[in-house]
């Protein structure tokens, strides 16, 4: 069997829909499902098992699952930037994933997880991921913390070289409708134009920036989730990796893809962005992707008028908007 924990989220549903499409279906998906519409990225996948992510762990911790598992992507979290209850965090990001890691290595199991961009924080030391500056780096949020705990705790007992963790930097595409204000700017700019004719962006309140011109490295969900395909199948390739495209976009070029892709004339509003978060905005991203690279990884990463595109017109703008 393959896990997919987070598997009715956005990269993990994008990840099922991946290994589908490679004739997989042994797969038991992980989560939990709540209220939200976050079950509709299953309709039409195909799995052996769906287990309460509660569940499982009970399960690994007690020794009492009844196949035998091949491999394991962790990619179930809360991805909150804004949470603010730190022992949850620590428990649902940190702890649980300590606990599958250890499992996973114990019984010579793949083991490939997400971890995230935002354990670099402010950028100061720079977005490589060759772990020189692993020790020093400082996130801004809760959620990096707590992605960042389990990286260094990995890193210090040896632990990352028996798997593989990435850092994913600012993922955007089809199945994360049901994410809310987490959802990419692509997404509910699209929303946006389409109910308003314009797109809403955050004014700049760093003189370094005009507004709208923050970057972020975007990098498209479905070429995500080929290079974890890839890992999957390079058993041996382990450590931790930056996982983005290597070239940073600012906000107005991702507006001015969208409108591009739906023939329309840009019209962009800036807005006031919240005090809750005007001292832990990142102003620039972008992934240092050697590593992977020299790795051996073939997968090249569409720019973001490609993957908008792709976006819109295959997803966005049809009736079957999923992955």
């Amino acid at each position: 069997m393959i896990i997919v924990t987070g598997g009715a989220g956005f990269i993990g549903s994008a990840m099922v829909a991946k290994l589908n499409s490679q004739g997989l279906s042994n797969i038991v998906i992980v989560d939990e499902l709540k209220s939200d519409e976050k079950w509709k990225n299953l309709n039409g996948k195909l799995f052996f098992d769906y287990i309460n992510k509660d569940r499982f762990l009970s399960l690994i911790e007690n020794d009492e699952l009844n196949f035998t598992i091949e491999a394991i992507f962790h990619l179930g979290a809360c991805s909150s930037t804004t949470e603010t209850d730190g022992e949850y965090m620590m428990s649902n990001n940190y702890r649980y994933t300590k606990t599958l890691a250890e499992w996973a290595i114990a019984n010579k199991i793949r083991f490939i997880y997400a971890s995230s961009a935002a354990t670099y924080g402010d950028g100061e030391l720079g977005y490589d991921d060759k772990g020189d500056s692993l020790t020093k780096l400082k996130p801004l949020n809760l959620y990096g913390f707590s992605k960042h705990s389990f990286d260094l705790c990995a890193t210090k007992t040896g632990a990352i070289k028996h798997i593989c963790g990435l850092k994913f930097f600012n993922v955007y595409g089809p199945n994360e409708y049901h994410k809310g204000d987490m959802a990419s700017v692509a997404f509910k700019g699209y929303e946006n134009i389409v109910k308003n004719s314009k797109i809403k962006l955050f004014k700049s309140h760093n003189p370094l920036y005009k507004d709208g011109e923050f970057y972020r490295d975007f990098v498209y969900v479905k070429d995500c989730v080929d290079v974890m395909w890839w890992l999957y199948k390079k058993r041996r390739v382990n450590g931790l990796f930056n996982l983005g495209t290597g070239k940073a976009t600012s906000w107005n070029e991702l507006a001015n893809a969208l409108f591009k892709a739906l023939n329309l004339e840009p019209k962009i509003e800036y807005i006031d962005m919240p005090e809750n978060i005007q001292n832990q905005y990142q102003y620039r991203t972008e992934a240092k992707m050697e590593k992977l690279k020299k790795a051996g990884c073939p997968v090249k990463f569409r720019d973001i008028n490609e993957g908008v595109l792709d976006y819109v017109n295959n997803h966005l703008s049809q009736k079957e908007r999923y992955f």
